[in-house]
């Protein structure tokens, strides 16, 4: 039941109404703060301030975590703090910033502050159980968000491991006998294995996900091996480990990942799930051997990440009008272009987000089915029983869609039936790897698409990239020469006191001046015009120019506008576009 004070405040401070409150005290088997804020009636932000007001416990928006000695959190299990949300911290100084104080004695600033945080003050017994574990006298409670919990959870036992260069001096050379499979689902921070191999594999994979790396490179050597993380599509050097570990380490992850460890002479693919702290993570495990040893690549999936929405995406408005016009179309294709890892399953996943609704009927064939998403359904390419895109595709058809999603468009097969779909009154997603947006109309007539197919049935065709976002915490202004003006195609007279910024390096970034990524686009939308061509050459560069001609902007051109904003770097922008 939700108490009648809180629900006061809410009516009065946050304009709740009483038929929600009324809905919501139907709901059995629930808190209060689950009941609020699954049914969206307020957010997390706002209920703490409610509990603030309704309790006179300070709410925290943010805690500093670089005040706080986390020592305390070690004494008590981690299973117990994530399953009541509740952590204990100790500060050296009182934290007046924040408004805490728990000091009686004369002398405060020589007394420790203890500061539990947590999430829901309506659970009182936790609390009562930990001052009585810790044998607290004076404490202060705060509330804060239940991420922030979790993260200083995560932060305070990550932290009291063995990093992974201790680890490597640990170990012993008997390491490749001592490997011995775990629950490919156990949180790898509960995970208490004693064999040296082990908790260095478990270290690799717990710093990759919180360093927010998207693979792990592990690449044997003559007489070395080295392990990298690709962090922001940049590779990072992070661990060197002795040559003879090699073979341990690598037979280790064959076998979370299912593999054959006897077979090293053929590559092999693999996966395994992981829990790390509150995230869920798919690992996707690739073998290649070649002259030193086996290669192995692990590509991460955090499932436990939100979808971004199409806003999110970096999208200029003007872009994001356009998109939002061509998604809502009946019928026709709509490409999304660019290599490996240039974010366009995320574009198309936003773009599936944006249209979803009770009204109309989406399936996606995928390889592999990267999101979950609710409503949807999504078919996963199975090679080894022959469901290729193509014979999947042709079940799609017959189960009545409005919107099909196609993951990828490698062949002719599976093209034609896209295009037939389009023809006959469905909207079509998918994918290309082609370097820009008039590319991708070369392509499809290089796999066997007619071209009088293509001009009839693409509506639009989306290239894009992603660079780098500048840390904001270390980014450093300066004033371009005027070289740099003429390459971003601007007038040095006209330019000013123009401010750009350049990458600096702080321990927030890794040291590596970005955080974060964004993405750059380059939207061909087909008129008549660009139909008309298409139906007399497939020449993409005669295509760019008329597109071009009509008014598209480049993917360089886009990066230029990030870049006179400040949300990247003129090098950045090169990078990605070659140009």
């Amino acid at each position: 039941m939700i108490a009648r004070r809180l629900t006061e405040i809410l009516r009065k401070d946050y304009g709740v109404s009483e038929t929600s409150i009324e809905e919501l005290q139907a709901e059995p088997n629930a808190t209060p703060a689950e009941l609020l804020i699954k049914k969206q009636v307020v957010s997390e932000h706002q209920l703490l301030e409610a509990y603030s007001k309704l309790y006179d416990i300070p709410y925290v928006p943010r805690l500093p975590v670089e005040e706080f000695n986390m020592e305390f959190a070690r004494k008590v299990s981690i299973q117990f703090l994530k399953k009541f949300t509740i952590i204990p911290l100790e500060c050296q100084n009182p934290l007046t910033g924040l408004g805490l104080d728990t000091h009686t004695d004369e002398n405060p600033s020589e007394q420790s502050t203890t500061v539990i945080a947590i999430n829901d003050p309506t659970v009182f017994q936790p609390v009562d159980d930990l001052v009585r574990i810790l044998e607290l006298e004076n404490y202060q409670l705060v509330l804060t968000s239940r991420d922030a919990i979790l993260s200083l959870i995560n932060m305070a036992y990550d932290s009291s491991r063995d990093t992974a260069q201790q680890l490597v001096a640990d170990m012993e050379e008997n390491g490749a006998d001592i490997i011995s499979e775990i629950e490919e689902t156990a949180d790898l921070l509960d995970d208490t294995s004693d064999a040296p191999i082990i908790k260095l594999v478990n270290h690799i994979i717990s710093q990759s996900v919180k360093m927010g790396a998207s693979d792990i490179h592990i690449e044997p050597y003559q007489n070395s091996f080295k392990i990298r993380y690709r962090i922001d599509g940049v590779l990072y050097d992070f661990l060197s480990p002795p040559k003879w570990m090699q073979s341990a380490l690598i037979s280790r992850i064959k076998v979370m990942s299912k593999m054959n460890i006897a077979e090293k002479r053929l590559p092999q693919d693999g996966r395994f799930e992981v829990k790390i702290g509150d995230q869920s993570i798919d690992v996707r495990v690739s073998s290649l051997p070649i002259t030193h040893g086996e290669r192995i690549v692990l590509r991460l999936l955090n499932k436990s990440g939100s979808l971004l929405r199409l806003t999110d995406l970096g999208l200029s408005q003007e872009k994001l009008d356009q998109v939002n016009r061509m998604i809502r179309f009946s019928h026709g294709i709509i490409l999304v272009t660019g290599p490996t890892g240039s974010g366009k399953s995320t574009t198309l996943y936003a773009v599936l987000s944006k249209i979803n609704s009770p009204d109309i009927n989406i399936i996606t064939i995928e390889d592999p089915v990267e999101y979950q998403l609710k409503g949807v359904g999504q078919i996963q390419v199975n090679p080894k029983i022959e469901l290729t895109f193509a014979r999947g595709l042709r079940s799609i058809v017959r189960q009545d869609p409005d919107v099909i999603l196609i993951g990828e468009m490698r062949d002719l097969e599976t093209a034609e039936i896209g295009v037939q779909s389009a023809l006959t009154g469905h909207l079509v997603f998918s994918t290309l790897h082609t370097n820009d947006s008039a590319g991708a109309i070369t392509r499809l007539v290089d796999i066997g698409v007619e071209p009088f197919l293509i001009s009839s049935s693409v509506i639009a065709v989306i290239a894009q990239r992603l660079v780098r976002v500048l840390c904001n915490d270390c980014k450093i202004p300066y004033n371009p020469d005027e070289a740099t003006l003429k390459e971003m195609g601007l007038d040095p007279e006209q330019a000013g006191d123009l401010v750009l910024y350049r990458a600096g390096s702080c321990p927030n970034c890794f040291n590596s001046g970005y955080k974060g990524r964004v993405g750059i686009y380059e939207i061909m939308e087909l008129n008549s015009s660009l139909q008309n061509l298409i139906l007399k050459t497939h020449d993409s560069h005669q295509i760019k120019n008329e597109a071009l001609r009509m008014g598209m902007t480049t993917l360089y051109e886009d990066g230029i506008q990030k870049v006179l904003r400040g949300v990247t770097t003129i090098e950045e922008v090169l990078r990605v576009t070659q140009t």
